[in-house]
Parts: structure tokens; C-alpha cells; sequence
């Protein structure tokens, strides 16, 4: 019988923890051992992704960063026996084993052979045992690379430029940058006209700190290259904010009335805007937001329903998430705006068979329903996706609403080269029908945007 956590001594709790811990070790090693054969034996048609990466995200609570650091690891280590040696018996970390992977799958320039294996023992060595320590194991590697890395100057190397971007829990972005000298320069050059201080019309001084003022200028850069008419396009246009949001939750605005956008005041809509500054659209369309990842069948609707509200109260941004009803206004303010009207469940009424591709209006309402890829556990932006006829065209399908999805490429050709079906549910939202190989009982998936809170 298990001894309850309470009634454990000091020295019990201690010993646990420190063996939990070990035997955590120990699983994640088993895992990456797992990923590896999986990678190895189970096609893409089966996982129904690219790659063990985006199967893991979709089945298990890992992130897409930990997920793809797992199948980085598992394909790395078979070539690397002594750092695999060090995570199978739980020696290291797999943090630390992925920092001297790195470093061993792509060593220092000028670094002989010899000289790599010595260099990757003693970086094991350090990384062993709890007093291993992620800091002096990354000095340690960037000495190596300064030492060895070629004639190429460190701040010079452009090889070495590198840009982390990612949402945070609470819907922000944080970024890293590592530039060379010449792109750092460019970019300072950039902030430097941008981020002085500007004192207020009655003299009040700036009190934002360097960091706000740079932060301010990044934003500003931003602003001017979206207004440029000359930047590439994206999925067929010019790349553009989209802000997904109830015209209801819009009709506070300043000498916009409802009643002149809607033909029935039940009706959702959303509302396209076009900034008329800048030329650039940002459209406004109803959307569910990404929301919690799942809900209990039996929990209480009363409960949910006011915690979740319908599931479109809150404005919706394609690449960050949910934004709040003030800062849609605020964007939406000084645009005009043009209805698309939605049903019951948020979905855009049904645009006619114009053509044999998806328009650029089309696209708009597709990504207001589908928010990206709709194959589920997929989500990619909407900017990365193209429109299946889930009728093929040629086979008489039209190109409406309620014979479109949302695909990116990779699931685009899955659906066309596999026996993963898809149609449009009675809630007018796509639904996945897996092949008996992956699922015997090819039990309907429901897409990806609709796996969070949603109040049909």
C-alpha cells in the first residue's frame, strides 16, 4: 500500500523527490528513445503531420518548442553515442544534452576531430550531476566557437545571427536577438532617430525608460513598413493586421450605428476594416478565440458559459490570440468598416462560385471560421494555408463557403494523397475523418480552432 505524501518524514520526502526526479529523467530519456523509432517506422500519412513534432503537440500537453527539441534530440543522439550514454542513465539533463548536441553536431570550424571528442567529454563532465550548471557550460562552448570558429570574427560571423520570437502565456511577445555587428548596426541606426526622449507640448518631460522608448521606435518601424506598397506579398496579399471580433462588441464607436451594417439586429457580422491612412485592410471578422485546449463533457454550462461567455466576446488576432474589447476599438477607431455577416455559429454567410480558386475576400472569411490550418492539431497561421474543395472542383464542387477549408500545404496534400476525409458539420465548421489505420473506428475530429471553449 502506498504511504500517503502527508505521512512521510523529512528524510522520506527528501529521498522521493530526489528519486522522482531521477525516474523523470530516466522517462524522458525513454521518450526521446520512443520519438526516434517513431521517426524511423511510422509514416507521415499515419502521424498525419510532417513529423513527430506536430504529432507530439497535438497528443500530448508538450509546447511545439518542446516538442520539436525532443525530435531533435532523438534524431541527434543515435550519432552521438556517449552524450545518448549520459541521458539513458540519467546523468545529465536533457536541457544540457541538447546544448553539447548542438555544439557536436556543428563544432567549431577550425576545431580537428581529435579535438571535438575531447572538447565533448569535458562538456559532459560538466554537465553531470546536480551541480552542472547551464551558464558555465554555455561559456565554456562559446569559448570554444570564439577559439576555433574560423577566420571570421565572432561579432562578424553572420552564420551566428539568430532570432527567437515567442507568445507568452499571458499573450505577449518576447524576442532574442543575436546580430552580427553590421545588422545590429543597421537596426540601431534604425531605433536612433526614433527613441529620444519627447517631452510633451507643455514642457512635461518623457518619463518612458530607454527600454519603452526603444520598444516604441521597433513598433514605429513596424507601422511604416506594413504602409509600404512595395513589400512581398503573403498567400496571395500584402501583408496586413487581421483583427477577428463581433460588430456588437465594435458598435460603440463614434458615429457608427449598427442598424446601417446589419440587415437583421440578431445577425453577427464582422466588420473588415481598411485603414484609410495607410491603405492597408484590417478586417474585423467573428471568431471563437483559441481558448483553453479542452473541457469536461460534464461540466456545467451555467459555469462555463460565464467564464467563456459565447465564445466570441473578446477580438481575436491570427498570430497573437485573444485582445481585449478596448484595444479592438482602438484599432478599429479611425477605420472604415465593412460588414461580413455571420450565422448562429460564427460562421461568414455563404459566398458564391465565382472562380476556380479562392478569392482574396473568400480567404478573408475562411480565415474569420478556420483561424489557419483546420486539420486538427495543426492551427497554422491563416497566412501559411491555402482553400481545399473538400469537392474537388473538377467533380463539380463550388467554391463556397460549405465546400472550402483551410489547409496548410503539408495537410493540403494529405488530405488529397490519403484516406483522411473531411466535411462540414452541421455547425458549418470542418470536421476530419482520420483512415481506419490511425483510428479503427474513424471517430470524427473536430478542427483545430474549434478544440478550445466554444458555445454553439
Amino acid at each position: 500500500m502506498t504511504t500517503e505524501i502527508w505521512q512521510l518524514s523529512e528524510s522520506e520526502l527528501l529521498a522521493d523527490a530526489a528519486a522522482v526526479s531521477h525516474d523523470i529523467q530516466l522517462l524522458e530519456a525513454r521518450r526521446i528513445a520512443l520519438v526516434a523509432e517513431i521517426d524511423i517506422r511510422v509514416s507521415r500519412e499515419k502521424l498525419g503531420f510532417p513529423g513527430p513534432a506536430g504529432w507530439l503537440t497535438s497528443t500530448t500537453l508538450l509546447t511545439p518548442s518542446k516538442a520539436h527539441k525532443v525530435v531533435a534530440l532523438a534524431r541527434g543522439l543515435k550519432n552521438f553515442p556517449d552524450i545518448a550514454d549520459a541521458v539513458n542513465t540519467g546523468s545529465i539533463s536533457v536541457d544540457h544534452a541538447a546544448l553539447i548536441l548542438d555544439f557536436a553536431e556543428t563544432p567549431p570550424k577550425e576545431l580537428p576531430q581529435q579535438g571535438q571528442d575531447d572538447a565533448r567529454a569535458a562538456l559532459l563532465t560538466s554537465a553531470t550531476g546536480p551541480e552542472a550548471r547551464t551558464g558555465p557550460l554555455r561559456a565554456a562552448i562559446t569559448r570554444l566557437h570564439d577559439t576555433f570558429g574560423g577566420k571570421t570574427p565572432p561579432a562578424e560571423d553572420t552564420d551566428r545571427n539568430e532570432l527567437f520570437a515567442s507568445t507568452t502565456l499571458n499573450g505577449r511577445l518576447v524576442a532574442k536577438m543575436d546580430f552580427d555587428a553590421v545588422t545590429g548596426e543597421k537596426l540601431l541606426t534604425a531605433l536612433s532617430p526614433l527613441t529620444a526622449p519627447r517631452p510633451a507640448a507643455d514642457g512635461t518631460p518623457d518619463d518612458r525608460s530607454p527600454a519603452r522608448r526603444r520598444a516604441d521606435a521597433f513598433g514605429h518601424i513596424l507601422d511604416r513598413y506594413l504602409a509600404m506598397s512595395d513589400r512581398p506579398t503573403e498567400g496571395g496579399e500584402k501583408p496586413h493586421i487581421n483583427l477577428h471580433i463581433r460588430l456588437q462588441d465594435l458598435q460603440s464607436l463614434g458615429g457608427q450605428n449598427s442598424d446601417d451594417i446589419t440587415d437583421d439586429e440578431t445577425t453577427r457580422a464582422a466588420a473588415q476594416s481598411n485603414n484609410a491612412a495607410e491603405g492597408d485592410a484590417v478586417e474585423n471578422d467573428t471568431a471563437t478565440g483559441p481558448g483553453n485546449q479542452a473541457r469536461s463533457a460534464t461540466a456545467d454550462r451555467g459555469a462555463y458559459r460565464d467564464l467563456f461567455g459565447d465564445g466570441s466576446s473578446v477580438g481575436w488576432l491570427p498570430w497573437m490570440g485573444p485582445l481585449s474589447r478596448n484595444t479592438s476599438r482602438q484599432l478599429a477607431c479611425d477605420c472604415l468598416l465593412t460588414a461580413i455577416v455571420m450565422d448562429e455559429n460564427g460562421n461568414p454567410l455563404n459566398l458564391a462560385r465565382t472562380a476556380r480558386t479562392v478569392t482574396a475576400k473568400q480567404k478573408r472569411a475562411l480565415t474569420a471560421r478556420d483561424h489557419g490550418c483546420a486539420f486538427p492539431g495543426c492551427g497554422k497561421p491563416a497566412a501559411w494555408t491555402e482553400g481545399h474543395h473538400i469537392r474537388h472542383w473538377t467533380d463539380g464542387g463550388p467554391t463556397d463557403m460549405n465546400n472550402l477549408v483551410l489547409l496548410c500545404g503539408f495537410h493540403h496534400r494529405l488530405i488529397h494523397h490519403s484516406d483522411w476525409e473531411v466535411f462540414i458539420g452541421t455547425d458549418q465548421h470542418p470536421w476530419f475523418v482520420p483512415p481506419a489505420s490511425v483510428d479503427p473506428t474513424r471517430q470524427p475530429r473536430r478542427s483545430h480552432a474549434r478544440a478550445g471553449p466554444h458555445i454553439a
